[in-house]
């Protein structure tokens, strides 16, 4: 920028988006200060060089806003756990569910744990089985992202909302009488 180009001759693009054609170093600079602007070398590789005069500190609070308003408008997704036990009863999946279902709705993936301890680490497949069913009671509104492994003393199964197709109101529950 400025001071800091050195090569002799440089190709010129004015404010305007106007290329001005090649001419001297020196003169390009004096070009820029008279409009009480900027000489950007934008492209150093060329040959010549290719610099712009432009308004650097407005360029570049411009690409800053620009780049804080993509991250408003990204959002995260975030992982939701629901942690269970081999002995976890039937009522209280039906909530896990319930919980998986709302944090579906809300455009988060559910990370669904099975934890044994003990013995119950002898007889995984029931854990397994409940993976299976909870995969079962939420294929509505989410699909399996990764089916059940283990890692250590746990089963492991990621759910993510369920394509477009399914993005119709979420069934509802009827209690059990």
């Amino acid at each position: 920028m400025n001071e800091q180009i050195t090569a002799p001759q440089v190709r010129v693009i004015d404010d305007a988006g106007e290329q001005i054609g090649v001419i001297a170093l020196e003169e390009a600079r004096a070009m820029a200060t008279g409009r009480q602007l900027d000489l950007v070398e934008v492209a150093r590789n060329a040959n010549p060089p290719v610099c712009r005069i432009m308004d650097h500190g407005k360029y570049m609070f411009d690409r800053q806003k620009r780049e804080r308003d993509k991250r408003k408008v990204q959002s995260r997704v975030e992982v939701k756990e629901i942690r269970l036990s081999p002995r976890t009863g039937e009522h209280d999946v039906a909530i896990a569910v319930g919980k998986i279902e709302r944090f579906i709705a809300d455009g988060s993936r559910v990370k669904v744990r099975v934890r044994f301890r003990g013995r119950e680490r002898f007889n995984q497949e029931v854990g397994r089985q409940m993976l299976r069913r909870v995969a079962q009671e939420v294929a509505d509104f989410a699909t399996v992202e990764s089916e059940p492994s283990s890692e250590g003393n746990t089963l492991i199964m990621v759910l993510l909302p369920a394509t477009q197709k399914s993005s119709a109101p979420a069934r509802q529950r009827v209690p059990a009488a």
